[in-house]
């Protein structure tokens, strides 16, 4: 029997004043801390009669230090940052500048490359980074400032009070995995704070209840995801130049999924590689990391990569809903960042700008919020103002109808993307309906025994061992590691779905959409259909793709003891 990770009852928990708590320490909640900081100094020079502290302002950070959970691609788009730190370039952890680009269709041994890169494709002036490494230098300059970070303080819940958001509680430390205290437990904090700002991540578990709680997205389209799986390669001096990027589109996916891959070169011979899949398609057979395998059986991928080494390996979910897609981003006592609320732009496949940015306009409505001492809704309702007449919403109302319009596959999606860049992000109407992803999974009745077209992305990659992996082999390298002995921090609310339905009707889809091998299906002569499900939590590599695209919706990802998950150093 499975025990899930919630905060012990009847402990006492010690009690913390807060002022603001910052939830998350990616690039979201660091620009939020240090933009904040920068308003309390120049505030506290200017009214010396009148000082505010920074003292009870905290980001709590799940992971073990700052910027190892971080993943993406990434480029940076540096027109937030140099708002931020306007000479972020002196030591900023910048690999290169984007000097060359290209965009390729994909056949199975062909390519074909644009004659013209498409104007969202066009990245001369944005860097190659690491994500990772680039949060660690942001969580430096937060520190100096006096900002306390916490790592390893995983969130459990939010505290409410009537419609009032009015704090935190963090996870219990040292529970087995029945639940029960070890000798080494110590029970979580209940941060009590007049401002919560939620920078999760894409699918936070506290975002995710707060929308819940207040049905916050009724007037919103529904959020749709794509995962992105990525390896970095040491490959041979010479073949590929830091700054170059290249994109593809078509194989290995058909013209009825979603998605495409990034090639990006970093310094000394590292090239970043991924593919991003949209979390909408029919056969719950497919699997993304199967999918990233086999675009590197292509020739042009293979010559790029033979002789080299993999070091790395990630994943991450990106919310690619758009504009629409985008709920209440304030309300009484909270505020919601970054990918957590959806400010990604899916055309450019880029968000840490925007990030970055929502940080920032997040930063100045809490610095008013604490000099009136008003956290209400109408006060924090500012940030809702400041998003709205941004630069923010000037990008993402671009291409606010992007990905609904692909919802009836590649050819369909062409031919809206070239009438919503002509018409400027509208296409046929302003706003296009869309379908959450999961929705879309067909039943294996529906589907050709053999896998059809898609026959070559279906079920687990077996790999080679030198170009292309199996899932575990690239597990390995992402350096995952989880304390074993706590309660699972993967709820599925009633195997029975999965052992007497989901096996049967969709061929337990968990075991392939997972990219880390954290869900399978073993033999159980005393279940109707001979499996049941076996969970490895361990493995999570905390993409939250499950608590997305399971069909009957009953995964719920939440945090794990705070300092668990995967080590994505350098990524």
């Amino acid at each position: 029997m499975l025990v899930f990770r919630k905060p012990i009852e009847g402990v006492e928990r010690p009690q913390m004043p807060a002022d603001v708590v910052i939830v998350g320490g990616g690039p979201a909640g660091m620009a939020c801390a240090l933009r904040l900081s920068q308003l309390i100094d120049a505030h506290n020079a200017a009214h010396p009669d009148s000082q505010l502290s920074k003292e009870n302002i905290y980001v709590l950070e799940k992971a073990r230090e700052v910027g190892q959970h971080c993943l993406s691609g990434a480029l940076l788009d540096p027109r937030a940052i140099a708002e931020l730190l306007p000479d972020f370039k002196k030591d900023a952890p910048l690999d290169a500048e984007v000097t060359k680009e290209a965009v390729y269709f994909l056949t199975k041994n062909s390519r074909f490359k644009f004659p013209i890169t498409p104007p969202f494709l066009r990245d001369h002036g944005n860097y190659v980074i690491s994500l990772n490494k680039f949060v660690k230098w942001l969580g430096g300059k937060v520190e100096e400032t006096g900002i306390t970070v916490f790592t390893g303080f995983a969130r459990s819940e939010l505290l409410f009070e009537g419609d009032r958001v009015v704090g935190v509680r963090t996870d219990d430390k040292g529970v087995d995995k029945e639940g029960h205290p070890k000798s080494n437990f110590e029970p979580g904090y209940d941060l009590q704070a007049k401002v919560v700002i939620l920078a999760e991540g894409p699918r936070g578990s506290l975002t995710k209840d707060l929308i819940q709680k207040f049905d916050l997205a009724k007037d919103a389209n529904p959020q749709t995801y794509g995962v992105g799986v990525k390896e970095l390669w040491e490959v041979p001096a010479g073949r590929m130049a830091p700054g170059e990027v290249i994109y593809t589109m078509g194989w290995p996916l058909t013209t009825k999924e979603y998605g495409g891959a990034w090639i990006y070169g970093a310094k000394d011979n590292i090239v970043s590689l991924g593919f991003v899949t949209g979390l909408d398609y029919g056969d719950p057979r497919l699997d993304p990391q199967h999918v990233l395998q086999e675009l590197k059986k292509h020739p042009f991928v293979t010559k790029l990569l033979e002789g080299g080494k993999m070091i790395r390996y990630g994943a991450k979910a990106m919310p690619y809903g758009g504009w629409w897609a985008i709920p209440p981003v304030s309300g009484h006592g909270w505020m919601i960042l970054g990918d957590s609320a959806g400010f990604l732009n899916s055309a450019r496949l880029k968000g840490i700008h925007l990030a970055i940015k929502s940080g920032m306009l997040a930063a100045e409505t809490a610095f008013e919020a604490l000099k009136k001492d008003d956290s209400s809704a109408a006060s924090l309702g500012e940030f809702q103002k400041k998003v709205e007449s941004s630069w923010i919403k000037e990008e993402l109302w671009k291409v606010r109808n992007l990905h609904q319009g692909f919802e009836h596959g590649m050819f369909a999606g062409m031919f809206h993307t070239a009438l919503q860049i002509i018409t400027g992000g509208r296409g046929l109407r302003n706003r296009y309906a869309a379908t959450p992803g999961y929705m879309r999974m067909k039943r294996l009745s529906e589907l050709p025994t053999d896998g059809g077209a898609e026959a070559h992305m279906l079920g687990p990659a077996k790999g080679d061992g030198k170009i292309t992996f199996d899932k575990l082999t690239d597990l390995y390298h992402s350096g995952t590691k989880h304390e074993e002995d706590q309660p699972a921090h993967l709820v599925i609310h009633d195997t029975n779905v999965c052992n007497e339905r989901c096996v049967k009707e969709y061929g337990s889809p968990c075991q392939n959409f997972c990219p880390a091998n954290v869900y399978e299906m073993v033999d159980d002569s005393s279940q109707p259909n001979g499996k049941r499900i076996s969970l490895n939590p361990s493995n999570c590599v905390h993409c939250k793709t499950c608590d997305i695209e399971d069909p009957y919706q009953i995964i719920n990802w939440v945090p794990p003891e705070g300092g668990g998950g995967p080590n994505y150093d350098g990524m």
